[in-house]
């Protein structure tokens, strides 16, 4: 199959679509356990860079699911896949010229180095939110934990599914300390130099 797949060439590049809207093109990468605030903050976020005319676009965990990746479980070798093909649809809106924030627990090390290597080193910019377990539990906004310990729920990452804390995230963000608004200006404040590097 593979030998009868041959890439076209299009004349219109990153490059050129970067032109049109006047920055560069990026994924921010928001990892953390479910509760510790990846999709509030990169709402956050993105209302501050659309209020700046940058061209951005939210792929977020749950909405994903809920579409392209229906048909995936939460065992490990699932939620592989689901970051593999997250990372080939970020690669597509990076290549669109667009500024891309993607919400994902994305538990495992191997496969955030997957997402930088495929889209590239040079536009992944990986976010941590450093929460502890207990007040991820504390404010289970979505019952999941509540639900994984009555046994409803399998795989719960930080219960009985490890998450392995990144080792080279580029900003590492307490939101135990830091409030939504400040946590997005920190951010804001950094990404912004990469956008119109």
């Amino acid at each position: 199959m593979e030998k009868n797949i041959h890439q076209h060439h299009f004349q219109i590049t990153r490059n050129d679509r970067e032109k049109l809207y006047r920055h560069k093109a990026i994924l921010i990468w928001f990892t953390g356990l479910s509760g510790s605030g990846k999709s509030t903050l990169a709402n956050e976020l993105e209302k501050q860079l659309h209020h700046q005319q940058i061209a951005t676009y939210t792929l977020d965990g749950d909405n994903i699911r809920s579409g392209i990746n229906n048909d995936l479980s939460f065992s490990d070798s699932d939620r592989t896949e689901n970051i593999r093909r997250i990372a080939e649809v970020s690669k597509l809106f990076v290549d669109a010229g667009i500024v891309t924030l993607a919400s994902f627990v994305s538990p495992f090390q191997k496969d955030r180095q997957l997402v930088r290597q495929t889209v590239g080193a040079e536009f992944f910019f990986e976010i941590y939110l450093k929460t502890s377990l207990k007040e991820c539990q504390r404010r289970d906004v979505k019952g999941l934990y509540e639900k994984a310990l009555k046994g409803e729920i399998a795989n719960m990452t930080g219960l009985n599914s490890p998450y392995e804390v990144p080792t080279n995230a580029d900003i590492v963000i307490d939101t135990e300390k830091l409030s939504i608004n400040d946590s997005a200006s920190i951010i804001y404040n950094q990404i912004i130099k990469k956008i119109h590097d």
